[in-house]
């Protein structure tokens, strides 16, 4: 029973992270209909700075800045290189994030090195002691942070001017112009914002609890799994990121605990496949993925 409660803190720490990072697709394609796969990217952006800054202005100040570098860096892909290319389908864009994705991810790796950093100093590797039950203080901050801005961002999503101006260029993007909805400016908020989430992630990625991965290829890697905890809730529902993240962290650790590590990775796949034979668009979606 300690194994399964431990198992099951541990899951959601997980599963708010990747719920942080599914939000920063569903947000994306919200606000453009393309599927951003240079948030990876973003997410070593954040953790790059960290480690460099680190040492010399405190871990505090290094996250912070992180966070805005990884924001400011989505922004940059948007502005500079994406809406130049905005006359091109959204299968191109796509692609286009793939490359983008590849050019900054070889780079971040090439400036790091051999040496594969952890960045979550002031938590990582100091695990909670209850009785018997042993929480991983990363998992357990990582519940707590991710609960406080997913609930922060949904409240704002709803009631505010940018929220109700995002869901109705979702919805339709013309009739949102002739409304006097600035698109432009809806969708630089929304790449700053996926921006900001993905260098919140990776404060909690690129630690010894969380994977073990380092800031590297592996927490390159780790973070794309959000992807399937996006598709699996439904590519246009930001409540349906957060439960796709829920259920994806929980998946990983039960199924690396009760049938092996190595087919944890994979079980999140196969979730997701089963989910998407009985609801094509997700569990809260409305657009099926064929017709994205």
């Amino acid at each position: 029973m300690n194994t399964f409660l431990q198992l099951l803190v541990n899951g959601l720490g997980k599963g708010a992270v990747y719920a942080l990072l599914a939000l920063g697709f569903v947000i994306i394609f919200k606000a453009t209909e393309v599927v951003n796969f240079a948030h990876g990217s973003l997410v070593l952006v954040g953790g790059y700075l960290v480690y460099e800054l680190k040492d010399a202005l405190g871990w505090v100040l290094a996250a912070v800045i992180g966070i805005v570098g990884a924001a400011l860096a989505a922004l940059l892909i948007e502005r500079v290189l994406l809406r130049n290319a905005r006359s091109a389908d959204h299968n191109s864009l796509a692609l286009l994030t793939i490359g983008i994705d590849v050019i900054i991810t070889e780079e971040v790796v090439r400036r790091v090195g051999a040496d594969i950093p952890f960045i979550g100093d002031p938590y990582d590797s100091q695990p909670i002691q209850i009785g018997d039950l042993t929480v991983f203080r990363t998992q357990a901050i990582a519940l707590v942070v991710g609960a406080v801005l997913i609930t922060a961002f949904l409240l704002t999503f709803r009631y505010s001017n940018w929220g109700v101006a995002m869901r109705a260029q979702a919805e339709n993007r013309e009739a949102a112009a002739l409304m006097g909805i600035n698109s432009s400016r809806v969708t630089a908020t929304a790449w700053l914002v996926a921006g900001a989430l993905a260098g919140v992630a990776v404060l909690f990625m690129a630690t010894q609890d969380f994977s073990g991965a380092g800031l590297g290829r592996g927490t390159h890697a780790i973070a794309l799994i959000a992807f399937p905890a996006a598709i699996l809730g439904g590519l246009d529902s930001t409540e349906g990121a957060v439960v796709g993240g829920i259920v994806v962290g929980l998946t990983e650790a039960l199924s690396a605990q009760y049938i092996s590590f190595e087919f944890s990775k994979s079980a999140v796949f196969l979730v997701m496949l089963v989910v998407l034979v009985i609801r094509p668009s997700g569990l809260f979606g409305t657009k099926e993925l064929s017709r994205v």
